[in-house]
């Protein structure tokens, strides 16, 4: 899920040392916010001011709004940090903030500490906006005031125990705390999350068919709730069924390599055609040297007049350190890896040595024989 906001997202900002991202959805919410604030909110909060004023009020609430989310999530990452965990990015979306984390909590009382401080760090913004709200009068007090309710919701809703929401992290904890079992611990607070997230998409369909406001934004609210928790659902069952395993298990130690000499046209057919639909890319070495990896996506950019004249070393992706692993890595790792690089294959290396080749389907395959 993270990964898709990602892809779909702006850096805006780095704060800590963590880039903050805004998702294209966010553009939606911040013009509905706005729109509503300056039209219906402020005009009756502050009936007074010009219309001018309520624009301005609402563009300023809304981005005050989602610099407090924003400060929801980093709450969460200063805590990763006591842990050693580092955070990937945070970014802003439709429904609020994800920061992504690169690892999971070490023990119970960290997982809590982590998912707790979001909650408190929105009471405490609400607190801080309400002490200004009723020290001010007119359109700043209506602007604070609203600040200092939607900040206590922000909090209060984060509090539900639908994982992976706070709330449901804390609840992780509990049952992780009492079961010693993570992931047992995730997959109850996944199962608890999927039927909270039932229960708002029901209750949405309700209230649009009674016609009550708000339907659409509970049914929206439970389908997302209820894919994040299949998403981490199904993320645990991974993590629990490669715990363990090392990349030594998994590798093909038989790797066909090719030479960085041959043209694109003897590489399709002595070895693409030759070799089919199992390997979707291959190793290229020179004297025994690794340069890298040539697939078809490289070959493909290449115009077909010219097979016979562009070689290898012209197209292939060169090598980097950063895309290898040893026997000994996890494969969790280095699923992890070829997912954050979009890579679908990883060189093995030991000593120096190509030793094998890991691929994602290769980890797919064992997975196929270990599950039956």
């Amino acid at each position: 899920m993270s990964r898709s906001l990602t892809h779909g997202s702006w850096k805006i900002a780095t704060i800590m040392g963590i880039p903050i991202r805004v998702h294209f959805s966010w553009f939606i919410i911040f013009g509905l916010i706005t729109w509503s604030l300056s039209t219906h909110y402020f005009p009756k909060a502050a009936p007074e001011l010009p219309a001018a004023a309520y624009w301005i009020k609402g563009t300023v609430a809304a981005l005050l709004l989602f610099a407090s989310v924003a400060f929801h999530e980093l709450s969460h990452s200063f805590i990763s940090r006591k842990y050693h965990i580092p955070i990937a990015s945070i970014t802003l979306f439709i429904f609020g903030g994800v920061a992504q984390l690169k690892g999971e909590p070490p023990h119970p009382k960290a997982e809590f500490r982590i998912a707790i401080a979001g909650p408190i760090s929105s009471f405490l913004l609400s607190a801080a906006f309400f002490l200004i709200a009723i020290n001010v009068t007119g359109g700043p007090a209506a602007l604070f005031s609203y600040l200092a309710r939607i900040n206590f919701i922000l909090g209060v809703f984060n509090l539900i125990p639908g994982f992976p929401m706070d709330g449901g992290r804390v609840l992780r904890a509990i049952i992780w705390s009492r079961t010693k079992d993570f992931f047992h611990a995730t997959q109850r607070a996944a199962n608890i999350g999927q039927a909270i997230a039932l229960f708002f998409l029901f209750f949405g369909l309700f209230t649009v068919f009674t016609g009550s406001p708000g339907g659409l934004w509970l049914l929206l609210l439970g389908w997302f709730l209820y894919m994040a928790a299949q998403s981490s659902q199904q993320q645990a069952t991974l993590q629990e069924m490669l715990s363990g395993i090392k990349v030594r298990d998994v590798m093909a130690r038989d790797i066909v390599t090719l030479a960085s000499s041959l043209t694109i046209d003897e590489t399709i057919d002595k070895y693409f055609l030759k070799y089919g639909y199992g390997y979707g890319g291959f190793p290229v070495m020179d004297d025994g040297k690794f340069l890298g990896i040539i697939t078809l996506k490289e070959i493909k950019d290449v115009p077909r007049k010219d097979w016979s004249i562009v070689k290898v070393s012209d197209v292939l992706v060169p090598h980097n350190k950063k895309w290898e692993v040893t026997p000994d890595s996890d494969v969790m790792r280095a699923l992890e890896l070829m997912i954050k690089e979009d890579k679908g294959r990883i060189i093995v290396m030991e000593n120096e040595q190509v030793v094998g080749l890991i691929t994602r389907n290769g980890i797919a395959r064992y997975l196929q024989i270990k599950g039956k």
